[in-house]
């Protein structure tokens, strides 16, 4: 089945900086140094990674990040809830936006 993202594109990532390497260059040493072992530990960057990748709706992260996460020891059951706890932050902050309506509605109650 033919959709719009082709998971084979994926594979492609490394090639970005064919058309403007020394940025490319830039972003994949700054990529590395955010992944690399920190305060964090790699599967712990690997779970945020999978939950941003869901919250921002990327299939090429969610694609690589399932697998990163599979690979680094991650179950099934934290993978979802970290999927549940980026939907539980994505939802809140639509509804804390209510604030804003609210208040324009107080402006114009007035």
């Amino acid at each position: 089945m033919k959709t719009y993202y082709n998971p084979e594109d994926l594979k492609k990532f490394g090639k970005i900086g064919d058309l403007q390497k020394p940025l490319a260059d830039k972003f994949f040493d700054y990529y590395g140094e955010v992944f690399a072992e920190g305060a964090l530990t790699a599967r712990e960057k690997s779970l945020i990674a999978l939950a941003v990748a869901h919250a921002i709706q990327c299939p090429y992260c969610i694609d690589a990040y399932t697998t990163d996460t599979l690979e680094k020891g991650c179950d099934e059951e934290q993978m979802m809830e970290a999927v549940h706890v980026a939907a539980a932050i994505r939802g809140g902050a639509s509804l804390v936006h209510a604030t804003q309506m609210m208040n324009k509605i107080n402006e114009i109650s007035m």
